[in-house]
């Protein structure tokens, strides 16, 4: 089965889970940069007001077509209660070229589910879905067995 990896991440906590779940299955694995600058604080500010506004935020180009993949892990941070915009970005992007998905996320501590539930809109069903805390990454806490399986 043919996988890719793809995720956005602002400080790299949801890169650190991304780049565990790429070497665990040795699949491809895409970055999203958006044109935005989600950088320091001041990108943190612009992060959250976008994350609740749900804005679309344009894209550089990216490498792989998720056309061309079996599943697609989609992961990103949780901004106000959904999921970040460039991962939504990318989902509308990409709207309708996902055989299956399984979704990941990270956050402080909550919004998952309605992060979870907004990914859907754009994509499709999970095959599953694992949220892991800020704290749980950095200290290496999670097990994507059955993520994986």
């Amino acid at each position: 089965m043919k996988s890719l990896v793809v995720y956005y991440s602002r400080s790299n906590i949801t890169k650190r889970l991304a780049e565990d779940i790429a070497g665990k299955l040795n699949c491809d694995i895409e970055e999203i940069k958006p044109k935005v600058n989600y950088n320091g604080k001041l990108g943190y500010a612009r992060g959250i007001k976008d994350g609740a506004s749900a804005k679309i935020v344009e894209l550089e180009s990216l490498n792989y077509n998720p056309n061309d993949y079996d599943v697609i892990y989609l992961g990103a941070p949780v901004w106000a209660s959904k999921a970040a915009n460039p991962l939504i970005s990318y989902l509308k992007e990409n709207e309708g070229k996902f055989n299956d998905v399984k979704f990941f996320l990270t956050a402080g501590s909550s919004g998952f589910e309605s992060s979870f539930s907004q990914m859907e809109k754009f994509s499709k069903k999970p095959l599953k879905t694992i949220a892991v805390t800020t704290k749980e990454v950095k200290q290496g806490e999670y097990d994507l067995t059955s993520f994986l399986d």
